[in-house]
């Protein structure tokens, strides 16, 4: 087996030069685009991130191990392999994707890196703490029983997670229509990000835009509805534990006072916003309630952040 390298750790100065690039274009062009606070708020919990998957790594690559000798066929390091297991990966990245953003369970760890009101390159890097806590890894089990060698798949996991820093940018318009319509992009990307109505639930894609074109998920960036970043209901600060854990504890809270176990079991397993009473909202009922609006010809008005609360890293705004 050969030892194949981690392309995350290779390219870690890129990231940092690539940052601090954009960091230089966006005071530039537009400061709004980079809040200090906010920044350092996503390096931290990148840095946690990398820690938590340390603590954690030895164990997941031994159940991979585990599950691999139960596989269909024997798959060598051949280059064609990597190729094939790039693409399937992606298309588990896919359903893991999808399924962090409608099985609250999953949101409680993906949720972190939604939490951002700002979108550069440093928001690629705000990671859970708690992904081993929440299963994620179980949605690449189905390559270790096809026969991918472990190495092989957490490999090509590494490039697809190199490939999806680039895109979280605003720097970067739109790519060409070819590029467009095969490759995830900073455009694609930017509408998964935002919390318009319009683009709830879309655009899913690791590298490939292509899963959310066949699969019904795709929506295209507007000029006329700009992205507005950030969660619906947006963190009241930088607090490195709230940002980590806010969920979890809603998590916590709800099942406790939930008033039967079928309500218990919803509130971890239902889409986020879900309520045994129906008081709160999904976003089902967000976008239900913006396509009557649209109907009846309004225009759907919120902060350009997206929140109920001030943006946090926001400019002051002037008094007389």
């Amino acid at each position: 087996m050969p030892n194949l390298p981690d392309p995350v750790d290779l390219a870690v100065p890129a990231f940092v030069l690539l940052v601090l690039a954009e960091m230089v274009v966006a005071r530039i062009k537009d400061r709004s685009r980079y809040c200090p606070r906010d920044t350092l708020t996503s390096l931290m919990l990148g840095f946690g991130s990398t820690i938590a998957g340390v603590l954690a790594g030895g164990f997941v690559f031994a159940m991979a191990v585990w599950v691999h000798q139960f596989r269909l066929f024997d798959i060598s390091f051949a280059w064609y392999w990597f190729v094939l297991a790039f693409v399937l990966d992606d298309l588990a990245y896919y359903v893991f994707h999808r399924s962090a953003h409608r099985v609250r369970w999953f949101w409680a760890s993906h949720v972190i890196h939604h939490s951002s009101q700002h979108y550069n390159l440093s928001t690629a890097l705000r990671q859970t703490w708690t992904g081993f806590f929440s299963l994620g890894f179980i949605f690449r089990l189905p390559l270790f029983l096809i026969g991918f060698p472990p190495a092989m798949v957490f490999f090509v996991a590494g490039l697809n997670l190199v490939y999806q820093f680039w895109i979280h940018t605003e720097v970067i318009g739109r790519m060409p229509r070819w590029f467009e319509a095969v490759m995830n992009t900073p455009s694609h990307h930017r509408v998964h990000h935002a919390t318009n109505p319009r683009y709830l639930d879309k655009n899913y894609a690791g590298v490939f835009i292509i899963w959310d074109r066949m699969f019904g998920t795709f929506e295209a960036e507007r000029d006329d509805d700009r992205p507005r970043y950030g969660i619906v209901k947006n963190l009241p600060d930088f607090n490195l534990v709230r940002a980590a854990f806010h969920e979890w504890w809603g998590i916590a809270q709800d099942v406790w006072t939930a008033p039967n176990w079928y309500a218990r079991l919803m509130y971890m397993i239902a889409p986020p916003g879900w309520s045994h009473d129906g008081s709160r909202d999904t976003s089902e009922t967000i976008k239900a309630r913006w396509k009557e609006r649209e109907g009846a010809g309004k225009l759907w008005k919120k902060p350009i952040s997206s929140s109920s609360e001030p943006d946090p890293g926001g400019v002051p705004q002037q008094v007389g």
